[in-house]
């Protein structure tokens, strides 16, 4: 079942009532709708005025649903996730922190081919030159230690926009576009490994002590391509900054459909199709983690 994403820029109260989300307008006495929890994937509060009530975060994180809080600037700041939304976690868990280095390198040069090539197909599905990517994505060594990826990304942003874009967080648009398209992609990551039973806190490759998700961070890579063809389709269009219209088509990459070998899912739900494949590779039950094509 595919999840809803919920977006609230008017400051509503929320509450819970019979396992239902209820939204009020403030100072009205009469609900302005309901949603049944179950139905939610995510929630995000942006406006400062919002009030959301205890019952309704437990009811919402009992059913694995990740709230993000955004910023007075607007940016999702900080977000809530169930600690047991997995009930086999703790075998997860010893088999995640027991990984030896071998496989960690491994894993990390299935994730950096998985990425790069996913760069060269949105590449050649915008008429760019995605062949240019092709020896770096086939060339990947053992824990990428020639540092495929950065060299690659160096082509791919100059390709996907032009020689004078740098992709930064602090950067100038369509920066400000892709923060919000990752940052949305990394909570729906963190919660897709959650529901495999698995610690983001533990990464592969990112180790960064400030950092609370690297195991997100790891994950998402290959999926970071997705975002970019959202935003570079708004930014072809016009849209330059953050805005309601933009924030919405951003939203819409949790639906966007990811092609496996066998079978397209949304991108929600291919992200769950990633994570319990990572947690065979960390207890020895396959090779190899299942990224989707992008197409």
């Amino acid at each position: 079942m595919i999840k809803r994403t919920l977006a609230f820029t008017n400051p509503y109260h929320l509450r819970l009532k019979n396992r239902q989300m209820i939204i009020s307008v403030k100072g009205d006495s009469e609900p302005y709708a309901s949603v049944p929890v179950e139905d939610i994937g995510f929630v995000i509060l942006e406006n400062q005025e919002i009030s959301i009530s205890l019952p309704l975060l437990n009811a919402l994180t009992d059913n694995n649903v990740v709230v993000i809080v955004c910023s007075d600037k607007f940016m999702p700041n900080a977000m809530f996730m169930n600690l047991s939304a997995n009930s086999t976690q703790g075998e997860s868990f010893r088999a995640q922190l027991s990984a030896a280095e071998p496989l960690k390198k491994n894993l990390w040069k299935q994730i950096v081919e998985a990425k790069i090539r996913n760069q060269a197909a949105l590449l050649s599905k915008l008429g760019k030159d995605g062949d240019a990517l092709k020896p770096y994505y086939q060339n990947v060594k053992s824990g990428d230690s020639g540092n495929s990826e950065g060299t690659a990304a160096r082509l791919y942003w100059s390709e996907l926009f032009d020689r004078s874009f740098q992709r930064s967080r602090e950067g100038s648009c369509p920066n400000e576009l892709l923060n919000y398209g990752y940052t949305i992609l990394r909570a729906a990551v963190a919660r897709a490994l959650a529901g495999s039973g698995l610690l983001p806190s533990i990464g592969i490759f990112h180790r960064n002590r400030y950092n609370p998700f690297p195991l997100a961070d790891d994950i998402m890579e290959p999926y970071r391509p997705f975002v970019d063809e959202i935003v570079f389709s708004l930014y072809a269009n016009g849209e330059n900054c953050l805005n309601k219209y933009s924030k919405s088509e951003i939203l819409k990459l949790l639906y966007a459909d990811t092609f496996f070998e066998n079978v397209t899912r949304p991108l929600d739900i291919g992200l769950s199709m990633t994570t319990a494949s990572l947690v065979k590779c960390y207890n020895g039950m396959q090779k190899k983690i299942l990224y989707p094509m992008l197409r």
